[in-house]
């Protein structure tokens, strides 16, 4: 395995907010990525998955790295979801933030893996909480973005301090 670390983009970088390009099929720079993302958060016990976009390419990928749930999704397509529930939700790419997030409490999803083989999954709970918000991270979505007001507004200065980093110095453009 690759031991690279990726640089993962934070609140603010305008890659977050871009929907990923389809992959279509998986190559040599595609498996070279994968190892990269999964050798980036294989280094933290928190870390669980990592989208593409988070690492500022535009390609529909992401990973999941928990024990009981390794998958590698290209080209993610969500089929189906049914029911909701609410949960306490992190990202790396909105560090120390969490809100609570609804989603869908099932979730059915057609994807590629990294052998190019076509998949089928249906997951629930917090596997399916996994898919999505990795999915999510895919077409330019973040967790602020299902938050409650009341939240975000509590968090104003975090997110404030995160969206600084990328704006450019005062009196440059």
């Amino acid at each position: 395995m690759i031991k690279t670390k990726l640089k993962i983009r934070t609140l603010g970088d305008p890659c977050l907010r871009k929907k990923a390009l389809p992959t279509k099929k998986v190559g040599a720079p595609e498996r070279i990525l994968i190892e990269a993302m999964l050798s980036t958060i294989s280094e933290r016990e928190t870390d669980i998955g990592l989208a593409a976009s988070q690492v500022g390419i535009s390609k529909r990928i992401f990973v999941v790295s928990l024990p009981d749930f390794p998958h590698v999704f290209v080209d993610p397509q969500i089929l189906k979801t049914e029911g909701q529930e609410s949960m306490d939700e992190g990202c790396l790419s909105l560090p120390g933030i969490i809100f609570r997030i609804t989603r869908p409490q099932k979730v059915w999803v057609d994807y590629i893996d990294e052998n190019n083989e076509k998949c089928h999954l249906e997951c629930e709970g917090f596997h399916a909480r996994v898919v999505l918000h990795e999915t999510d991270h895919l077409n330019g979505k973040l967790i602020i973005d299902g938050a409650d007001k009341e939240e975000i507004e509590k968090q104003k200065e975090a997110l404030a301090k995160l969206e600084a980093a990328h704006r450019p110095p005062k009196g440059k453009k």
